[in-house]
């Protein structure tokens, strides 16, 4: 038997290894060529401490308590060169992918189609043509072809799947958009590298609130695929705005997974006084139903930067400081910029 072990380095960079039964994450971090910080390998010098929030493990009684104590220990650190996984793990490296000798990881996707599914919204779906694994939430840089730009793009699609699709915002005379309009076609080869972000959905262990901005919405349909696949006994709760009626896209989808996804129920609000859309304005006018708890929930939120501020505002201005708080800014052009 073997686990999927994500590894995250600093730099936003993750990188997946397979960690066989009773193997320490080090030692199979360096049977899969990745150098991670370690000094002594005997649990002694307290070099390659990281943390793991997510995944069963044992760290056993090997190492001294200058290289860890127990207070850090009860904190979620780990020294990899003592954890055995017992299931598949999130470890967090305190340290660049490059000074591990890692680095980005490449592959190529073949475009199955592209739909302009509104005026502002494009959605790639491609086959990749190798196993690719990442987190709920996170992102891939595709290359425009016929140019060494890329564009930051998160999955909307299933975590573990080949079949990837991303929701990519129609930007006028913008680079990848002209190029997926104007020039895709089925069979065209793609460069990915990746996966990267510290935008990805965490253990559900309290309500949860999600909050996306028009294209924003791609990562939380990752993250409701992966709750569908899971389950939750936690109220998931997304708002999602928008600034016209014709920017929504993928109504239907969030509708299936309300009927599916137990506790799952969402909102879609329209900014343009003009529109007839029910709930008008931007989604922090429309909290009522958000699981808050006083602050006891996670607050995922990914969008354009304005929105962003402005949910932070409301927040502070609530004097609300929720358990959590991940989000994931982008623009037109540029990667997405990572916060968690």
């Amino acid at each position: 038997m073997s686990y999927n072990i994500a590894l995250n380095f600093e730099d936003g960079v993750t990188r997946f290894i397979s960690c066989n039964e009773g193997e320490t994450v080090l030692d199979a971090a360096y049977r899969n060529q990745i150098n991670l910080p370690m000094d002594c390998s005997d649990g002694v010098c307290g070099t390659c401490k990281g943390s793991c929030h997510q995944g069963q493990f044992e760290l056993g009684d090997e190492y001294i308590d200058e290289a860890l104590t127990d207070e850090e220990a009860a904190e979620g650190k780990i020294l990899t060169c003592q954890m055995v996984p017992s299931s598949d793990c999130v470890v967090e490296i305190p340290a660049a992918s490059t000074l591990c000798k890692t680095g980005i990881a490449s592959l190529t996707g073949t475009v199955v189609e592209v739909n302009l599914i509104s005026p502002t919204a494009i959605e790639l779906k491609l086959t990749a043509d190798d196993d690719i694994a990442f987190l709920p939430g996170q992102y891939v840089n595709i290359q425009v072809p016929g140019t060494k730009e890329v564009r930051a793009y998160s999955f909307s699609s299933k975590p573990g799947s080949r079949e990837l699709s991303f929701l990519i915002r129609n930007v006028p005379g913008g680079l990848m958009s002209s190029y997926l309009v104007g020039q895709c076609k089925a069979g065209d080869k793609l460069t990915l590298t990746g996966p990267m972000g510290v935008f990805y959905l965490r253990p559900v262990a309290r309500p949860v609130l999600m909050l996306a901005g028009g294209t924003g919405l791609a990562p939380f349909m990752a993250m409701l695929e992966h709750l569908k696949a899971e389950g939750t006994d936690q109220p998931t709760h997304l708002l999602y705005g928008v600034t016209n009626d014709d920017d929504l896209v993928c109504v239907q989808a969030l509708e299936q997974f309300a009927a599916e996804v137990e506790n799952f129920s969402f909102k879609t609000v329209v900014a343009s006084a003009d529109s007839a859309h029910p709930l008008k304005g931007y989604v922090t006018n429309h909290m009522e139903d958000a699981p808050i708890n006083h602050g006891e929930v996670d607050v995922y939120l990914c969008g354009p930067p304005p929105m962003v501020d402005a949910v932070l505002g409301y927040f502070r201005a609530q004097g609300i400081e929720p358990t959590s708080f991940h989000y994931e800014k982008f623009s037109p052009s540029v990667s997405a910029e990572a916060v968690a």
